[in-house]
């Protein structure tokens, strides 16, 4: 029973996801969601702006708060460790929107987008994201699920690559670039699929091995906390995406820089949902869940956003040079500094280790602007 009603959330947060915010886009507005928003909000007087921003920070917290607590309610009713569910359910919610709106960019003449916003959000998501997180409190670690899952987060980054090389002309992939072919686009989901059956498989197997402080609920109560869960996502979500295109339009009007918004307000804000959901996690206590999120979120960036946006390319997805030169680089850099960090690390991972996961998220930051000249 228990697994039925896992394969039926995280079909309810797809389904969800992707009705609305495909519904959201059409070809005027190449952001999807948070473009429309923009374009409707964009005549307000600033002072409204605020009152806006205010709310959906409000919101934004709120919506965290409730989906930390119904996540850690899930995990112990169901006999599940938080971070099992942080990399799955959690971790699911938070990105699916983001799948949904680079499968729109890809299909909108855009797959270069897609494929660097997963690639970006992994080196947000395991650099600053985590980092932040440990730096509000040291993240208790189930040593066995981090190692296995996060073994799965770095050869998910390796695999990318790979699936990007051009085989047939490696020698010009610094000059010419290369490829994610649509086939691998339609392997990824698969991988997916597989990923998401052996997590529940796996949530199986941790029930002999977990002890909770109370039996299962009721099946009502359970659908309850499911149902409060899929708001949290929600509240999160919407808050996000009306959060970012207001305190950008804000910005441009006290003349910050569209260069500088484009570094850090557009780069970050598609990596909003788990920042805070992290940040809620952590400072709640359940730093599991926040290692789980960022974990799955990364593995999810590579099987869910590259592989749908690719499945629905004709062509696949474009990985100009730049990436071979310096964002592929980067991308692994942070994930196996993470996973050298899970390797040294007790059963926590501590503050300086935060430091350390921050340091080199901004080093990749530099770097990556010193090069292309941003």
């Amino acid at each position: 029973m228990k697994r039925k009603l896992l394969c039926c959330l995280i079909f309810v947060i797809i389904a969800f996801s992707f009705t609305t915010f495909a519904d959201s886009g059409d070809t005027d507005t190449p952001h999807g969601l948070e473009g429309w928003i923009e374009s409707k909000i964009g005549n307000l007087h600033t002072i409204w702006l605020f009152v806006i921003i205010a709310i959906t920070l409000y919101l934004l917290g709120k919506g965290a708060d409730i989906l930390v607590e119904e996540a850690v309610t899930l995990s112990t009713q169901w006999g599940i460790p938080q971070t099992l569910i942080g990399a799955t359910i959690v971790s699911l919610g938070t990105t699916t929107p983001e799948a949904a709106v680079s499968v729109l960019a890809a299909v909108q003449g855009d797959p270069d987008i897609a494929l660097g916003n997963a690639v970006g959000s992994i080196i947000c998501d395991t650099g600053l994201i985590l980092g932040t997180a440990a730096l509000i409190a040291p993240l208790p670690l189930n040593r066995k699920i981090v190692n296995r899952q996060g073994w799965i987060q770095l050869g998910a980054g390796v695999l990318l690559v790979i699936a990007c090389l051009p085989f047939v002309s490696l020698e010009r992939v610094f000059s010419d670039g290369g490829r994610l072919p649509r086939v691998m686009g339609f392997v990824f989901l698969g991988l997916l699929v597989a990923y998401m059956w052996q997590s529940i498989r796996w949530s199986r197997d941790s029930d002999s091995t977990m002890e909770t402080d109370q039996s299962h609920d009721e099946s009502a109560n359970t659908v309850l906390v499911v149902v409060k869960l899929v708001i949290g996502i929600v509240l999160v979500i919407a808050a996000s995406s009306v959060l970012i295109p207001a305190v950008k339009i804000v910005a441009e009007r006290v003349n910050v820089p569209k260069s500088i918004i484009a570094a850090t307000l557009v780069a970050f804000g598609t990596s909003l949902p788990e920042f805070v959901t992290a940040v809620t996690a952590a400072r709640r206590g359940h730093g599991e869940l926040a290692v789980g999120n960022v974990i799955g979120a990364d593995i999810l960036n590579v099987l869910f956003v590259a592989g749908a946006s690719a499945a629905v390319t004709s062509g696949g997805l474009e990985a100009p040079m730049h990436f071979f030169r310096l964002l592929f680089p980067l991308m692994l850099f942070i994930l196996v500094i993470f996973r050298v960090g899970i390797f040294v690390s007790g059963d926590q991972l501590k503050r300086p280790f935060g430091v350390i996961l921050i340091g080199a998220y901004l080093l990749v930051t530099i770097l990556s602007y010193k090069i292309t000249g941003g």
